[in-house]
């Protein structure tokens, strides 16, 4: 069977900022599974990988094994210009994957899109209801399939900056119960605090970053699933047939008489690290923090407290583009894409923090777009997967910053950094004498 190591993976992509120890955390669980494993029947036979190399593993002749590029420079340290470190795996004591020109983990490596073997084995076919001879495309991760199912759409028509730009000025953000956010760039760039650069991990030929929060969506069922007033909100919710959030969007434009709705937080700020910062700080460390909070906890509260926690998000969105751009990036729009590219509310903050029209897709699933651009590259249907993209990625929506709102969100901006300042200097006054 495919040795899977997806659930560390999970564990620490998802679950875990940036840190020293990330790649030594995997390893070690490698090593652990690698010597419990010397006296199993198969012996190292099957290939160790992730959850995306497992359908391609099943689906090809076992014997023409592949892998995709995206999985083993993310998080293999794969060099797509050099392969395989000897030396590295040597150090951590796992030679044994040296042997045999890496055959247990893999030494056939394809960009994505790429046509394996002879297409879908007789028996996947038979077990998938498809003919045999499918094409069968070398995969990506989930998160940079949707990147890559959004970031090429055609933009002509709708007044956007990026219809004359490269697509190195567009960000990718992938938000769900985490966010990822993808960049692409001709020439590799170091961005602290950020994951990357990785070559053909995304789009083949360039150069990705990733930056990312450790917790986005499951943030906000946090801090509104928590409040006294949810259960009165439920039963509003469940009463008008809506979901909590569609309601709290709805009772926020109640409240909020004649000033923007962004504008009832004035007083009210959230620090969104409660899981530590993945980017750009690094930081597992970080704490949540909120200031502005009042005795009362009526459903006005709890909605004022949902509305900020989006923002911070955004804010957090807007420290990764300052940081990218900092590197070297140019990025001038925003494609959202994932279940909180569902909330408009998320949305509009997104464009009136960061000052970027956000760009949705026609396909809410886009993550499905990418994986069927990577089959319609390997079936022959394009010549690449920048021409798949551009006729396959359809733009849904735009929606426009507020610009007459600017000033306001600048300065929520600085209380934003203000707060993870003031945190580290609380800790440090804690560790001192």
């Amino acid at each position: 069977m495919l040795q899977s190591i997806h659930c560390c993976w999970y564990t620490h992509i998802q679950k875990w900022p940036l840190c020293p120890s990330f790649t030594r955390a995997v390893l070690n669980v490698i090593q652990w599974r690698t010597r419990g494993l010397h006296s199993v029947a198969h012996k190292g036979r099957d290939p160790w990988g992730e959850v995306c190399l497992c359908l391609p593993w099943k689906g090809q002749d076992s014997s023409l094994f592949s892998r995709s590029l995206c999985s083993l420079v993310c998080k293999w340290t794969y060099s797509a210009e050099k392969g395989w470190d000897d030396s590295f795996w040597k150090t951590i004591g796992l030679e044994d994957f040296v042997a045999d020109n890496y055959s247990k983990i893999g030494n056939q490596v394809l960009p994505p899109g790429a046509s394996l073997g002879n297409g879908l084995t007789p028996e996947a076919a038979k077990d998938l209801g498809l003919p045999a001879g499918v094409a069968v495309a070398a995969s990506l991760i989930d998160a940079h399939a949707g990147g890559l199912g959004v970031i090429g759409a055609d933009v002509r028509g709708h007044g956007l900056s990026c219809e004359g730009q490269p697509v190195t000025s567009r960000l990718a953000v992938i938000c769900g119960t985490s966010s990822c956010h993808m960049g692409i760039s001709r020439d590799p760039i170091f961005v602290p605090g950020v994951w990357g650069p990785y070559f053909s991990a995304m789009v083949p030929g360039f150069w990705l970053n990733e930056g990312g929060q450790s917790v986005t969506g499951k943030l906000i069922d946090h801090m509104v699933q928590g409040h006294a007033a949810f259960p009165e909100l439920q039963a509003k919710a469940a009463a008008r047939c809506q979901s909590v959030y569609a309601y709290l969007n709805s009772h926020l434009d109640l409240i909020k008489k004649a000033q923007p709705v962004g504008f009832l937080t004035v007083d009210l700020h959230v620090w969104p690290d409660f899981h530590g910062n993945r980017s750009p700080l690094a930081d597992l460390t970080l704490k949540g923090m909120v200031t502005g909070l009042k005795l009362s906890q009526d459903l006005d509260d709890l909605a004022i407290l949902y509305l900020a926690t989006v923002q911070a998000i955004a804010f957090g969105t807007r420290l990764i583009i300052e940081a990218m751009e900092a590197a070297g990036h140019s990025v001038s729009t925003l494609f959202l894409c994932g279940g909180l590219s569902k909330n408009p509310l998320f949305v509009q903050m997104h464009a009136d923090i960061t000052g970027m029209p956000v760009i949705l897709s026609q396909e809410v699933e886009s993550v499905l777009v990418g994986a069927a651009i990577l089959g319609a590259c390997a079936s022959g249907d394009f010549a690449s997967v920048q021409e798949a993209m551009a006729k396959m990625s359809k733009v849904g929506k735009v929606v426009f910053p507020r610009l007459e709102d600017k000033r306001y969100y600048d300065k929520k901006y600085k209380v934003f950094l203000k707060l993870v300042e003031h945190q580290k200097e609380y800790a440090a006054i804690m560790k001192g004498d």
